[in-house]
């Protein structure tokens, strides 16, 4: 089997306050191979260290976004001695380290997505925090019609849209039209193609000038408490909201605010 330079699958680039990681294996529809999630586990990492970004575009090179992962790949790996279980397992639970190191990074992912997005690729779109997408996009998690439940993807994917949908998408394998996306929550915009990048750089520049530390708070609140029961979701907040009123950006923010002023916060 051929392999794959990790490096250049995941490509990462750091301008001010804006990181872009973009996935580089266009021949494939950016699908994602062992080598090509730990790529990006890899880039991920990287931009969630770095004290400069605040925001961080998820993009692709070509004409899809991700088309899930690499089944030739996994289809080779049945004739392992083990049938391919042990490099199954390891597949799945890196894949499931990757959506969650974006869940838990201090940096808002938006995810820019043309072409198709589908199985782990629409679970990636789901894992990141903000999506803007093309009219040219689909979205859908079509292992079914493969003989394949996308049990994994079917986590982000059930946090996004609505139950009956999610279920729809996994037992049908049908793909979800842009309009689809927008109507279930899925993405957050709807741009032409020529204007994706113009969309999604206004979006990010709108986040990247609000203070790093209060997002990285906030962030992290809003995925707990959605998985908390209501009365401990309000308690659980309360006590976010409380340090948040103790940081300085707060303090700077608000006294800005009374003042009639625009808030300079510290990077």
């Amino acid at each position: 089997m051929d392999m794959e330079p990790a490096g250049s699958l995941a490509i990462v680039a750091i301008n001010g306050r804006i990181a872009r990681i973009t996935l580089n294996r266009p021949k494939a529809f950016n699908a994602l191979s062992q080598a090509m999630l730990e790529a990006l586990q890899n880039a991920v990492d990287t931009v969630s260290a770095d004290p400069t970004v605040r925001v961080v575009i998820m993009q692709a090179e070509g004409r899809g976004f991700c088309a899930g992962h690499d089944l030739k790949e996994m289809a080779a790996r049945r004739s392992d001695a083990d049938e391919g279980r042990n490099y199954y397992q390891k597949l799945f639970s890196d894949c499931s380290r990757l959506m969650l190191s974006i869940t838990q990074s201090p940096k808002i992912f938006i995810a820019k997505i043309n072409g198709i997005a589908t199985a782990a690729g629409c679970q990636l779109t789901a894992a990141c925090d903000l999506a803007v997408a093309s009219d040219q996009a689909k979205f859908g998690v079509n292992g079914i019609n493969a003989g394949l439940f996308c049990s994994t993807p079917m986590v982000s994917l059930s946090r996004n849209v609505g139950r009956k949908k999610a279920m729809e998408l996994l037992t049908t394998g049908h793909l979800m039209s842009v309009k689809e996306a927008l109507a279930n929550d899925l993405i957050n915009k709807v741009t032409s193609v020529d204007d994706l990048e113009a969309e999604t750089m206004a979006l990010a520049e709108a986040v990247a000038v609000k203070s790093a530390r209060v997002l990285a708070l906030g962030k992290t609140a809003f995925y707990r408490q959605l998985e908390l029961p209501l009365d401990e979701a309000y308690d659980y907040t309360s006590k976010v909201i409380v340090e948040n009123m103790m940081m300085e950006d707060a303090v700077c923010g608000i006294d800005a605010f009374v003042n009639k002023q625009k808030p300079e916060f510290k990077d």
